[in-house]
């Protein structure tokens, strides 16, 4: 797998994801729908042309879940167990539909699990730019992460 494990993730280890992603209409349209969320905002463009934004805004879930998913094929790829959480999850700038995201995630904290021997914690700060440099999104997510498995010598 492409992922790295937990010994790969050293303390302030930077990564610049590639490549970056353009949100379209049917990305905000299909997200917001298939989450049940009737905020015109995302769906409404007569009722969006008339708010602060003056266009409709993509889903902040959606724009979460992408820039955490264009971490995964340098980071967590085939060697996490899971996510653990997202804290201090920002939106500080909107995404509007043709927006290109590009993200960059450091590792910020990690330790060995004090349970399980084949896994440790890290977790990554994830950022989320658009074209213009904006940041439109950053969280702190924690992930178990797999050890790298002990090498057998021949006896």
């Amino acid at each position: 797998m492409a992922g790295l494990y937990f010994e790969d993730l050293v303390l302030g280890r930077t990564f610049a994801h590639e490549p970056g992603r353009t949100v379209t209409e049917t990305d905000n349209l299909l997200f917001t729908a298939l989450t049940l969320n009737p905020q015109p905002l995302h769906l409404d463009a007569e009722f969006a042309r008339e708010s602060i934004h003056g266009q409709i805004l993509v889903n902040s879930i959606f724009t979460l879940g992408l820039v955490v998913g264009l971490s995964v094929g340098d980071t967590t790829l085939g060697t996490t167990l899971g996510n653990l959480g997202f804290d201090q999850t920002t939106f500080p700038n909107p995404v509007f539909i043709g927006d290109t995201i590009r993200v960059t995630s450091t590792v910020v904290d990690r330790r060995e699990s004090r349970s399980k021997a084949d896994r440790g914690i890290v977790t990554f700060e994830h950022v989320g730019t658009n074209q213009r440099g904006e940041v439109v999104c950053s969280c702190r997510r924690g992930a178990m992460m797999v050890r790298r498995p002990a090498v057998e010598t021949a006896s």
